[in-house]
Order: C-alpha cells, then structure tokens, then sequence
C-alpha cells in the first residue's frame, strides 16, 4: 500500500523516512510539497502509480495548506475516503477542530523527539497493517 507524506519541509521528510526505516515499514512513500501538488498526484494515479490509500499531513504548507486539502478530498467522491493523519507543529485547538471536523483519523504533534517521533509511527505503521481495504 503506498502512503502519500504531504509535507513541505526537508528535514521533516527526512525525519519521515527515517522513521519508517526503523520500523521497517516497506509501504512506498510517495512526497508531495503542497495540497496543490497532493491532489494533482491523487487524481492523476492509474495502474502503474496506484492511489495512495493513506495521508501523512502536514498542515502549514504554501500554495495550499492542509485545511485547504482536506476540504478538497473530503468533497471528492473518488477521495473522500482517504485516511488521513495530520501531523504538525500546530497546537491550535481550530486546527485541531478543523481537521477532526474534516474526518482526520488522528492529530500528531511535531516536535516530537526522534524516539517519540519513531514510536508514533510505529503506531500508525499498526493502524494501518491491520486496516482491511476495499480492492
């Protein structure tokens, strides 16, 4: 299953793939840098670039943020029932209301150290091995 990190900063995608490396997650992590270039990649995937099925958000984000993206895929048949897990340096309870209002399946704060960070995604890593999607 291929994952779809939405972030625009380098060192949190680094942190990212680190994380999965030493949780020993294989899921393709496909990075996009903005909500604009997120939805281009989710509408234009097709046999050969599978949609992802799972959305690691970051919500600060030029061109279009994450509270701007998700309004998007949530009026989106074909998207809407992305999984998506926002993780930021946002502590607002608005943000954290908006995107809960917008049907997050889980709200991740960054900074968090390495170890913590490492042990959060494992959780999510879990999350998503034992989730049964649809073909």
């Amino acid at each position: 299953m291929t994952i779809l990190l939405v972030e625009d900063d380098e060192v949190d995608v680094m942190n990212v793939k680190r994380a999965f490396k030493k949780n020993n997650i294989s899921n393709k992590l496909v990075v996009a840098q903005n909500g604009l270039e997120a939805l281009a990649l989710l509408r234009s995937s097709n046999a050969e670039n599978p949609r992802p099925r799972i959305v690691l958000l970051d919500l600060n984000m030029p061109k279009m943020g994450g509270i701007e993206f998700l309004k998007e895929i949530r009026q989106d048949p074909e998207l809407s029932s992305l999984s998506v897990f926002v993780m930021t340096t946002s502590n607002e309870d608005s943000d954290k209301i908006d995107a809960f209002n917008l049907n997050v399946a889980g709200y991740i704060l960054k900074p968090l150290s390495m170890d913590r960070f490492i042990a959060a995604v494992s959780t999510l890593n879990s999350y998503w091995t034992l989730c049964e999607y649809p073909e």
